[in-house]
């Protein structure tokens, strides 16, 4: 294996990484000029985030990591943001008190642009132009001025993940996120329904538990952990021009850290063995995921796993299952078995969207949020049977009042209704009312597990 570097990578085949830039010379430029830029997050918040995800891996906590599908220019505002952190406190509550599980909380935002696509092109009314690929790459608009690749974009992207970290930072550790403020996250358009409902109850217990510790001396003052929460980022690391030049040697450890964000993951489509993304992750020091399901031999899994991560570092490497509701039944368990055999330490987390997308008549994408929860119910199902810990949920979600995916019990949204608030620059997303059903889900399943494991040591 070769010697690593930030851009060893360009020795290997690179997909989904645009080759199209009309102006090479310029791509060059704006990477040197990102190059020089401060960092967006710091190395030693990576390694915290690294110890917690070990936690993790041991079946000490649970991994809450959910976002935008694609971060957008036009739709930037601290609204959206608030929004979104508000729906990811909601959902670490009920997680952590119904499931009696510590939630790490990783956004899938400041930095969440650019997305590989199934097809490089896109036809409409016969006309045909490039995809979309992401606000950091080209433009929405159908027309092919929009569409071509702009380097430009780039430092856009720095400029909106900077000012995002910056807000998100302010929210984690200026007050928003003090346990007494659990009734104020509730966003408006899903009061009074019957997910707010339970939410609601929940919230009246856990401050009967706060004034009962603030009367035995337990306050945030004494305990800054009431009043603040550690909130980390993530996104795929796409563009590696982009992640090679806000790689960084940290002054403290003398090794080469991704400061884009504080975690990293290779998509379904780019994970190959002898490819340029995989070459790129293994040489940071941050923790990363994969994307893994349908298809990947487990002789291949264990191959990646030996790449990314050969020290069998816990913490460092998560893998982020992606199959479909009627499909991780199948293909989990061999997988599973393989990493369990091997004395792997991974993170197993679900993603339970790109499984399970279909297009309506009316050509609209969306996801049934039946699917979502099946999918969900089985991965923990089938990790909990072969003795490995079924440890996080990768989900996209936005705190704005869309109608995306169909179904949910507390609102439902039917096919019919998609055109209403139709808003993903991408893939369907969940909103708060089905992000909420989903937490109460997961909570019952972590629930019962610690029941069932506690009762089997009784005895």
């Amino acid at each position: 294996m070769q010697k690593w570097t930030p851009s060893s990578w360009r020795t290997k085949p690179a997909l989904h990484i645009p080759n199209d830039y009309p102006d090479v010379d310029a791509l060059n430029a704006v990477e040197k000029t990102l190059g020089g830029y401060p960092p967006l997050v710091f190395a030693g918040e990576a390694r915290r985030l690294k110890a917690r995800l070990a936690d993790v891996s041991m079946g000490k906590a649970f991994l809450l990591q959910g976002g935008d599908c694609a971060e957008s220019f036009k739709e930037f505002h601290p609204d959206n943001l608030r929004d979104m952190f508000r729906i990811m406190m909601q959902m670490a509550v009920v997680l952590t008190y119904g499931g009696g599980q510590p939630v790490v909380k990783v956004g899938r935002i400041a930095g969440q642009f650019g997305k590989p696509r199934s097809s490089p092109i896109e036809v409409r009314d016969g006309i045909t132009l490039p995809s979309y690929r992401g606000d950091n790459i080209n433009g929405m608009d159908f027309n092919p001025e929009s569409r071509i690749p702009d380097p430009e974009r780039l430092l856009k992207a720095y400029g909106q993940s900077a000012s995002t970290q910056n807000l998100l930072r302010a929210f984690s550790s200026g007050g928003y996120a003090n346990l007494r403020n659990i009734h104020k996250w509730t966003l408006g358009f899903v009061s009074n329904t019957a997910v707010s409902q339970r939410y609601e109850e929940l919230c009246d217990t856990i401050s009967d538990a706060l004034d009962f510790m603030e009367a035995c001396g337990v306050t945030p003052q004494s305990t800054p952990q009431m009043a603040a929460t550690d909130y980390y980022t993530s996104h795929e690391g796409l563009l590696l021009g982009y992640e090679e030049a806000m790689t960084r040697i940290d002054s403290t450890t003398g090794r080469w850290y991704d400061t884009s964000a504080h975690m990293l993951w290779i998509g379904n489509r780019t994970r190959q063995l002898d490819h340029a993304h995989v070459e790129f992750f293994r040489g940071i020091e941050n923790p990363i995921a994969m994307k893994v399901g349908e298809g990947l031999d487990p002789d291949e899994l264990l191959r990646l796993t030996d790449v990314l991560n050969p020290d069998n570092e816990p913490g460092r490497l998560t893998l982020i299952c992606r199959y479909g509701h009627d499909k991780v039944a199948k293909g989990l368990p061999t997988l599973a078995r393989a990493i369990k055999s091997a004395g792997k330490h991974v993170v197993w987390s679900c993603d339970p969207m790109h499984g399970n997308t279909v297009k309506t008549a009316s050509g609209y994408k969306t996801r049934p949020v039946d699917h979502i929860m099946s999918e969900v119910r089985t991965f923990m199902q089938v990790l909990h049977s072969e003795g490995c810990w079924p440890g996080g949920v990768h989900f996209e979600m936005t705190g704005q009042n869309v109608t995306e995916c169909v179904g949910g019990s507390a609102r439902v949204v039917r096919e019919e209704d998609l055109s209403s608030r139709y808003h993903t620059h991408c893939d369907p997303r969940l909103n708060a009312d089905q992000a909420l059903e989903l937490a109460f889900l997961i909570a019952e399943e972590l629930n019962g597990y610690r029941k069932a494991d506690a009762a089997k040591l009784a005895v």
